[in-house]
C-alpha cells in the first residue's frame, strides 16, 4: 500500500445541509455536473450548485450552495436518485414509486408519468436500442421478477419483464444483460431472450447483497472478496481481497474504492492489490457520478479526490529517500521523508525480523522502495546501532498510532509495539494493553510467553474477552506459580471481579479469594457497578449464606448493606448487631486482648446501637444484661423506652453524669417538650432517690441538672419533687430561670392572642363590608357560569363581585370564571 491514490474532502457542510434537523438522515445521492442532489429520510430531495475548487498550494475544495428542495409529501424516506441530464430530470424512487422530477426546479412532471412496485433501479449506460432523448432503466420488482423501462421528458414507458426464481435484492446492467442480487444467489438475466444463468449463492455474512458494473465486468461480493463476473458469466481476473462487511463499492479508474463500516479501502484492477486505507466511520453510500466518487454517512457527504500522478510519484520518491537516509543511519531526517511521503508503516516494520504478525497479509511495495533485506543489513552486528533502530521504530509506531497513516495496519502496529514493549518496558506493556488495541492474538501470547510477561498475558486475555484463562494467569502469579513482579496483587483480581457481569465465572473464583483475604473479598460484592441489573446470584441474602463462615467478611459485607446502601431491613441490622457484640465477648475473655482493641469494638457496637432503630433490642438485650456492659444495656433500654433503668444503670453503675444529660438530650430529639421534660424529670428522680446509696449523695449532680442551661423541666413538679429541708440558695438559679421562662411563654401568648383578635375583628369587618354593599338581582341578570336566567332570589356572590347560582359554586374559595383562589379563613 505504497500509493495514496485519493483525499477526502468534504462536499457539504454538515449544517447547510441538515441545519437543525436533527432526526433528518441522508438516504441517497446523486451528482451531474456541477449539481448535487440528496435524498433525506423525511421525504425531501435537496438540490447543491458544487463548484471544485483548486488552492493555492494544490489542495482541491469544495464550495456549495444551496439551489432548491422539495418535499413529496410522503412520511417515507427518498431510496434512489439518478440523474438524466439530457432529458433535464431527475428519477426518484420513494415508497416503490418511480416519478419525475424538473431537475433544476425539482416540481413534479404534470404528465404524472409513474412506475409503481419497484424497489430499486438502475440506469442501462449501454442501451441496444432507443434514441438520444430517452434513457433504459432496469429495475427490482416487489415479485420475483426483473424489469425494463424507457423514460423520456414525460413517460416512463414498460418494455419487458422477464421471471427470476427470488425478491430481485439488487441489479445492474450492460447491454441486454443483468446481473441481479437475489436474497441467497447472484444470477445473470438475458432481458432479450430471458435467459437466467446462475453464479453462486450469497454469503450468509453478507449485510446486503449488491452488484456494481465496471466497464464490461460485474463486481459481486463474496465472503471477504470482490469477485468479477463477465456478461459471459466468466471471471477473468482474481478477486479482490477486502473486508467481511463490504457494503459498496465505487470505482475511478484504475481503482475499485470499497466502503464497510469503518474504512474506505482502495484496490487496484491492475494487480488486485490494497493502495490505501481512508478512515471513514459509519458509511452508507458510495457512488461514481461521471468520474467523481462521493460518499456519504447519515449526516455528512465527502468527495474522494484523485491525486495527480505527479504527486504520487513524489511521494513514492520521498518513501524511499526516507529508507536511503534510515540506511544512512540519520533517523531524523528518515523520519521526516517517511511522514512526508505517506509510508505504509509496514514497509519499515518488516525490516526487523518477527515484528509483523503471522496472520498479516502485507506484501513490499512493487517496485521495491529499498534493496535492504533486514535490519541486519543496515546495522551490521552493531549492536548500539541495532538498539538505536529499534527505538527509533518504537518512537515512530507511537507517533502515528491512532492517526491517518495507521489506517489499515492497526494490527500490524500493535502487534509490533506489544513485540517492543515485552522486550524493553514491561510497565508500559501493561499501560498498552489495558487500553484498546488492536494486537494479533496468537502472536502476542507467543511473544509474551517468550518474555514471562505472565501479567501482559491476562490482560490480552481480558481484552479479548477471555475472562477464564485472565484469571487463572494472575492467580498462578499470586500463588507463586509464575513470577512476574509487575503483578499489583490479590486487590487487582478482587477489583477485576467486582465489575464482571459474568457472575457464574465470580461465584467459581470467590473461595480462592476468600481463603487468602476474607476482608478483601467482600469488594468483590460491596464495589459492584451501580447500573447492574439486580439477579438471584447477586442477591443480598444469597451472599451473606455464603460468607457465614467468615465473620469478618459478614460483618464487612453488612456494614456495606446497612450503612451505604442504608437497606431497611431488620433481619440485616439485627444480624450486625449480634456479631458486632460477639466480637466484643470475644476480645473480652481473651486476656490478651489490647485495651485500644476493644474500646474500638465496643464503640462501633454503640454506635450500631444508638443509631439503628430497626434491629431486635431483646435479642440483643437478653445477652448483653449477662454482663457488665453497662453502656451498651442503657442503650437498649432507652430503645424500649425504658429510661428510668436506663438512667440508673448511667447513674448508679457508670457514675457519668455528664453521660445521663446527654442520654436525655439525644434521646429527646426530635421529640415534643412534654416528651424531653419527662426525661429529665426521671433523671432529676434517680438523683433524688434515696433507695440507691445514701441520701443527698447525688446532690451535686442535681443541683448542677437543674442549674443546666440545656435541660428542661415542668417547674411545679420539681417543687414537688426536691426535698422540704433544701435551701432556697440551692435553687435560686433554677428558680429564677423557670419565672423568666414562664414570663416569657406568658407574654408570648399573650401577643398571639392578641394577633388572632386583632386578625379576627379584620375579617369581620370585611364580612359586613360585603354584607353592605347590596346586589340588585332581575330577571334579566344571568348567571357568569352557565350563563342562564335566575329563577329564584337564592345566588352565590365570590369577592370579586362574580354571581351565579348556588348549583354552579362548586368551591366556595375558589371563583368559578377567573379562578382566583380566596381567603379560606372561616369567619368566628
Amino acid at each position: 500500500m505504497s500509493v495514496k491514490a485519493f483525499e477526502l474532502v468534504p462536499a457539504v457542510e454538515r449544517l447547510k445541509l441538515l441545519g437543525d434537523k436533527t432526526k433528518t438522515s441522508i438516504e441517497c445521492i446523486e451528482c451531474s455536473g456541477k449539481n448535487l442532489y440528496i435524498g433525506t429520510s423525511d421525504c425531501f430531495v435537496i438540490h447543491y450548485l458544487m463548484e471544485e475548487v483548486t488552492q493555492s498550494n494544490g489542495k482541491v475544495t469544495y464550495i456549495s450552495e444551496k439551489q432548491n428542495h422539495k418535499h413529496l409529501a410522503l412520511r417515507k424516506p427518498i431510496r434512489q436518485l439518478k440523474a438524466a441530464s439530457a432529458l433535464a430530470r431527475i428519477l426518484v424512487l420513494c415508497d416503490n414509486v418511480l416519478s419525475l422530477l424538473n431537475m433544476f426546479n425539482l416540481e413534479p412532471i404534470l404528465s404524472g408519468a409513474k412506475a409503481k412496485g419497484i424497489t430499486s433501479f438502475t440506469v442501462n449506460d449501454n442501451p441496444r436500442h432507443g434514441d438520444a432523448f430517452s434513457i433504459e432503466i432496469a429495475t427490482c420488482a416487489k415479485k420475483r421478477a426483473v424489469q425494463v423501462y424507457v423514460v423520456t421528458e414525460d413517460k416512463i414507458t414498460f418494455i419487458k419483464e422477464v421471471a427470476i426464481p427470488e425478491l430481485p435484492m439488487n441489479l445492474a446492467v450492460d447491454g441486454f444483460c443483468m446481473c441481479v442480487a437475489m436474497e441467497t444467489q447472484y444470477i445473470l438475466v438475458n432481458y432479450e431472450t430471458g435467459a437466467v444463468r446462475d453464479l453462486y449463492p450469497v454469503s450468509s455474512q453478507e449485510r446486503a447483497p449488491f452488484v456494481r458494473r465496471i466497464g464490461k465486468e460485474f463486481v459481486l461480493p463474496g465472503p471477504g472478496i470482490g469477485v468479477f463476473v463477465t456478461p459471459a458469466a466468466i471471471s477473468e481476473r482474481p478477486p479482490i481481497k477486502w473486508a467481511e462487511d463490504v457494503h459498496g463499492v465505487g470505482f475511478s479508474y484504475p481503482y475499485i474504492v470499497a466502503m464497510d463500516s469503518e474504512f474506505l479501502t482502495i484496490h487496484s484492477i491492475l494487480d488486485q492489490k490494497q493502495k490505501q486505507t481512508i478512515p471513514f466511520q459509519n458509511g452508507s453510500i458510495i457512488g461514481d457520478f461521471e468520474g467523481k466518487i462521493f460518499v456519504a454517512s447519515s449526516k455528512d457527504v465527502y468527495g474522494l479526490i484523485p491525486l495527480p500522478v505527479e504527486k504520487q510519484m513524489f511521494m513514492h520518491i520521498q518513501q524511499q529517500g526516507g529508507f536511503i537516509k534510515f540506511g544512512e543511519h540519520q533517523l531524523i531526517e528518515a523520519k521526516e521523508m517517511f511522514k512526508g511521503g505517506k509510508l505504509d508503516v509496514r514497509e519499515l516494520i518488516c525490516l526487523f525480523p518477527n515484528l509483523l504478525p503471522s496472520s498479516s497479509d502485507f506484501t513490499r511495495a512493487v517496485p521495491f522502495l529499498h534493496d535492504y533485506a533486514d535490519i541486519n543489513q543496515i546495522v551490521q552486528g552493531n549492536p548500539e546501532r541495532l538498539q538505536e533502530c529499534r527505538a527509533f521504530l518504537l518512537d515512530y509506531l507511537e507517533e502515528i498510532r491512532g492517526s491517518e497513516s495507521s489506517a489499515g495496519s492497526r494490527m500490524e502496529i500493535d502487534t509490533a509495539l506489544l513485540k517492543l514493549y515485552a522486550s524493553s518496558n514491561p510497565k508500559k506493556l501493561n499501560e498498552f494493553l489495558a487500553s484498546e488495541n488492536y494486537c494479533s492474538l496468537s502472536d502476542s501470547l507467543e511473544t509474551l510467553n517468550a518474555h514471562k510477561c505472565y501479567h501482559a498475558q491476562g490482560i490480552l486475555y481480558r481484552i479479548h474477552g477471555d475472562y477464564e484463562k485472565a484469571l487463572n494467569i494472575w492467580m498462578r502469579i499470586q500463588d507463586e506459580e509464575l513470577k512476574d513482579p509487575s503483578f499489583p496483587g490479590l486487590e487487582y483480581i478482587i477489583q477485576f471481579l467486582a465489575k464482571l457481569s459474568d457472575h457464574e465465572l465470580v461465584w467459581r473464583h470467590v473461595e480462592w479469594c476468600l481463603q487468602k483475604d476474607p476482608e478483601l473479598t467482600v469488594k468483590i460484592f460491596t464495589e459492584r457497578p451501580e447500573d447492574e441489573p439486580p439477579t438471584e446470584r447477586m442477591r443480598p441474602d444469597t451472599i451473606i449464606d455464603y460468607l457465614h463462615a467468615y465473620p469478618t467478611a459478614v460483618i464487612r459485607y453488612l456494614e456495606h448493606l446497612v450503612f451505604q446502601r442504608k437497606l431497611e431491613k431488620e433481619s440485616y441490622h439485627t444480624h450486625l448487631a449480634v456479631l458486632y457484640l460477639n466480637e466484643v465477648l470475644k476480645l473480652r475473655e481473651n486476656q490478651s486482648t489490647q485495651g485500644h482493641v476493644l474500646n474500638l469494638a465496643r464503640t462501633k457496637l454503640r454506635h450500631m446501637l444508638q443509631q439503628s432503630n430497626l434491629y431486635r433490642v431483646q435479642v440483643i438485650l437478653s445477652k448483653v444484661k449477662e454482663t457488665d456492659m453497662y453502656a451498651e444495656c442503657a442503650i437498649l433500654y432507652g430503645k424500649l423506652e425504658e429510661h428510668d433503668k436506663a438512667l440508673r444503670i448511667i447513674v448508679h453503675k457508670l457514675q457519668d453524669y455528664g453521660a445521663a444529660e446527654n442520654y436525655c438530650d439525644i434521646n429527646s430529639s426530635g421529640r415534643d417538650l412534654t416528651y424531653r421534660r419527662r426525661l429529665y424529670q426521671i433523671l432529676l428522680g434517680v438523683y433524688l432517690d434515696p433507695m440507691e446509696g445514701k441520701k443527698d449523695s447525688l446532690l451535686a449532680p442535681a443541683i448542677s441538672l437543674l442549674n443546666s442551661e440545656t435541660a428542661d423541666f415542668d417547674t411545679v413538679r420539681v417543687l414537688q419533687l426536691i426535698p422540704e429541708n433544701w435551701s432556697i440558695g440551692l435553687v435560686k438559679q433554677f428558680l429564677r430561670h423557670s419565672v423568666e421562662n414562664n414570663m416569657h411563654l406568658a407574654r408570648t401568648r399573650k401577643i398571639q392572642n392578641s394577633l388572632s383578635r386583632n386578625e379576627n375583628l379584620q375579617v369581620k369587618y370585611q364580612m359586613m363590608k360585603q354584607r353592605r354593599e347590596p346586589v340588585y338581582l332581575s330577571e334579566e341578570r344571568l348567571c357568569q357560569v352557565c350563563n342562564r336566567n335566575f329563577v329564584e332570589p337564592k345566588f352565590v356572590r365570590y369577592p370579586n363581585g362574580v354571581i351565579t347560582h348556588t348549583y354552579c359554586a362548586r368551591n366556595k374559595t375558589i371563583c368559578p370564571v377567573t379562578g382566583k383562589l380566596f381567603s379560606v379563613t372561616k369567619e368566628t
